[in-house]
Parts: C-alpha cells; sequence; structure tokens
C-alpha cells in the first residue's frame, strides 16, 4: 500500500459517481451507526471470515473505553460485494435514477454458510502456527518463539492471514501477503444476505491497509467486517442498497477511527508507525434485485467484465490518488501523471487523519451477466486497464470465481508480488445456487 499524500484532497470524476437515496426513516448517516452497533463486536455467521478478528475486535473496543456498539472493532472478516451494474452497457455505466423501494417487511435470515476455523493465536496480526513450541517451517531447525519468528534463522513464520481463501453462493475472495511485504495488511469480507422481498443480496468487502499508518492490518480488518455487518442489518429493513453502502464506509471509516483513540497504542503495536493514525482504503459491492452498488475510497478499484467479451469491460471506480487528481486537474497526461514516483499517493482514506471524507457510491443496471472485480492495487498495479483485467480474468468467471479470484492473485504474484494482493470476484445476477468454482 502507497503512502497518503499531503495536500487537499481531489474532486472525483463525474461519471461514477450517483446521489445517495434518502435513508428510510433515519438522519444522514445514521442508520450505518445504528446498523453497526446492534451486532458489537461479536462473530456475525453471515459473514465469511468475520471470527477471525472477532475477539481483537472485542478487545480493541474495550481497550478504547467504548462498548461493542460504538463499532470499534478489531479485524474482522472478507468484504462483501455486489456484482458489475451497467444501465446502457459496459462501455460507459451511467447511475439508474434509482430502482423502485423495496417493500418494509425483512425477509427471513438466509442460512448462514460454514463459518471458517477459529485461528489458535489472540491477534489477527500473529497467526503462527506454533508460538514457542514448533519447529520452524523454513530451516526445520529452530523454534518458533512467542511472536511468532525463529530463533534460529530469524525468520517470520507463516500467518494464517498470509493467504486467505472463502467461498459463498455468488462471491468468492483470495488475500495473498506477495512476497516483499512481511505481513498481509489487506482484509476481505464476503456475506450473503437478503432484501426485503426475500430475493439474495451478494455483498463483498475489500480494505488494503495504509503501510505509512500504524496498525494498518488491523484497520483493513475492522473496516471490511464493520461494512459487512452494517450492510446486512440494512438491507434486509428497505434501506436502499446505495444508501446502505453510503452508511456502511461511515461506519467502516467510525471503526477505523476508533483504533487511535489510544495515545499509546500505536507505539506499543508498532514502534516504527506510531506517528499515523491507523488508516486503510475501502471498496465494495452489493448484488442483489438486478442492481449492482459499488462505493469506495481510495484507490482500491471495481472492474465489470461481461460474459460477452466482446463487449468492453469497464472500470466503474476513480481513484483517490495523485496520479488521478493531476489528470483531473489538466495538469498532467494519464501517462505522464501514471509515470511519477507520486503516482500511487493517495488522497482519500478510512482513518482518523483523513480529509473531510466522501465516500463514493454509484449504482449500476447491466443488461446482461458477467462478474464485477473488487480487487486492491496489488493487482491492478499488474493489469491496470480494464481491458488488461478482462484478459486475464478465465471466462468461466460467472460459474466459477474462486478459480478466477486465484487466477487473478496468482497473476499478480507472478508479475512480482511487490504488494498484497486481494480480489473478490462476485457473478452478476447471483447464482441461484450453491457455486461449485474450486
Amino acid at each position: 500500500m502507497q503512502v497518503r499524500a499531503q495536500g487537499d484532497a481531489q474532486s472525483r470524476a463525474p461519471h461514477a459517481e450517483a446521489s445517495v437515496p434518502p435513508s428510510a426513516g433515519s438522519p444522514y448517516g445514521g442508520q450505518a451507526h445504528r446498523a453497526g452497533a446492534s451486532h458489537g463486536g461479536a462473530p456475525d455467521p453471515r459473514i465469511a471470515g468475520y471470527d477471525l478478528a472477532a475477539e481483537a475486535a472485542d478487545r480493541s473496543a474495550d481497550a478504547n473505553g467504548s462498548g461493542p456498539g460504538t463499532g470499534a472493532a478489531g479485524p474482522t472478516g472478507p468484504a462483501a460485494s455486489t456484482g458489475p451494474a451497467d444501465p446502457a452497457g459496459p462501455p460507459h455505466p451511467q447511475a439508474p435514477g434509482g430502482p423502485a423501494e423495496p417493500p418494509a417487511q425483512p425477509p427471513a435470515t438466509p442460512t448462514a454458510p460454514a463459518a471458517p476455523p477459529s485461528p489458535t493465536a489472540s491477534s489477527a496480526e500473529h497467526q503462527t502456527p506454533a508460538q514457542g513450541t514448533g519447529i520452524c517451517a523454513l530451516c526445520h531447525a529452530g523454534t518458533v518463539t512467542g511472536d511468532g519468528y525463529c530463533e534460529n534463522c530469524g525468520h517470520a513464520q507463516p500467518r494464517e492471514r498470509d493467504h486467505m481463501e472463502r467461498e459463498l453462493p455468488g462471491v468468492a475472495a483470495v488475500t495473498d501477503r506477495g512476497h516483499r511485504h512481511h505481513r498481509n495488511e489487506d482484509f476481505f469480507a464476503v456475506a450473503e444476505g437478503a432484501l426485503p422481498d426475500g430475493s439474495p443480496a451478494v455483498l463483498a468487502i475489500v480494505c488494503d491497509g495504509v503501510s505509512s499508518a500504524s496498525r494498518p492490518d488491523d484497520a483493513s480488518a475492522a473496516a471490511s467486517g464493520v461494512a459487512a455487518r452494517s450492510l446486512l442489518a440494512a438491507l434486509p429493513g428497505g434501506t436502499h442498497p446505495q444508501r446502505a453502502m453510503h452508511d456502511a464506509i461511515l461506519a467502516a471509516a467510525k471503526s477505523v477511527n476508533a483504533l487511535a483513540a489510544g495515545p499509546n497504542q500505536a507505539q506499543q503495536h508498532d514502534p516504527y508507525r506510531q506517528q499515523n493514525a491507523p488508516a486503510c482504503t475501502f471498496v465494495g459491492a452489493v448484488v442483489g434485485g438486478g442492481l449492482l452498488v459499488i462505493g469506495w475510497v481510495g484507490d482500491s478499484r471495481a472492474y465489470w467484465v461481461p460474459d460477452d467479451r466482446s463487449a468492453p469491460a469497464v472500470r466503474l471506480t476513480e481513484d483517490d490518488s495523485w496520479a488521478a487528481q493531476m489528470v483531473a486537474n489538466n495538469l498532467m497526461s494519464e501517462a505522464e501523471a501514471y509515470a511519477d514516483d507520486r503516482a500511487h499517493a493517495i488522497t482519500g482514506w478510512l482513518g482518523a487523519d483523513a480529509y473531510e471524507l466522501e465516500p463514493h457510491t454509484a449504482s449500476f443496471k447491466p443488461d446482461g451477466p458477467g462478474v464485477v472485480v473488487v480487487c486492491t492495487d496489488g493487482l491492478w498495479n499488474y493489469a491496470e486497464a480494464a481491458e488488461q483485467l478482462a484478459a486475464v480474468l478465465p471466462g468461466d468467471a460467472h460459474d466459477r470465481p474462486l478459480h478466477s479470484a486465484r487466477t487473478l492473485v496468482a497473476h499478480a504474484l507472478a508479475g512480482g508480488g511487490h504488494d498484497n494482493v486481494t480480489v473478490a470476484v462476485v457473478p452478476f445476477p447471483a447464482p441461484s445456487g450453491r457455486a461449485g468454482s474450486a
């Protein structure tokens, strides 16, 4: 992940923006707070991987003096996303006028997917196979100490978070530490929910911790889990998906802000990064009811790739980055801006020291089947243009989302793997049955 840029945040490209529908019976931004608070820090079985960090979330909330209802959660499971939506066709998606308001009566909670095994370690950052007693997995000679390092060769041991995969009906996600970073600071959450009429809604959230900040791994995990819980609480009650996404981003931001509440915690966690508050980027997708909703802050992206590959693929988000700012203000060409060393410095993020938060949301209605790819820059650095990413994505991505997510991650690793890489693949429309894509 890049460092944060200094200066004013840029204005975003208008074509990817859409007005946020009013929330049902709540003041602006209020529903997100209530949605996040209603679950506290307890694991939600509908969110795959959430239990990986729920315990750390509770401890963070307690340490900050805020109860579980404040949204001060620690790391949480992979994010929720929806399929791509393109009203007039994939090349130039435009925000629809807004679907009809769904019935107010929420359906029964869908069957919960099998939750992944709970970690044995007490912190999501240190998922070591054998702390203090095991043999090093690399040199096979030294003993692994309590902090997860071999006392013989000094190497860190593999952690559960180094590589994670999750698959639910209609969505799959993969994250990998990459070849250069000592830990994985990305996180994701994927989940199944329902709309008021009982039809399925699938979501995926992907967050990228800012490496120059303290506790970037905790920031990404907290934001993704809180956002997923917020969406799962709001969608069945009749909140428009675009409003629900907007409020979920606000709830995620609040959870990241809470990580900075303790003045001494950053130094204890990482003595080299205590000057910057925890921070991360955010991108999420929700697919349901014939609608694709995207929300983002930062430079994590969403792409739409139609099943008909004769139609063009489209990037659905605009980066909050130095390079995008230069291009938007006509100060540089795109080629010049992205060749600059400052290109990937972000101008928008979730965190206590962020500029005024401006969640971006957009709604689309694709005119045919396809998939939404939600990812961090660890992938798009190796396939930046939509047509490049589509060329790597398998042709059967709609039917095999997990295989497709693995393929995209493998592409980034083969290209160098200089950063953590996280990818979620969400078919549109959501499959009616369980996907078997492995």
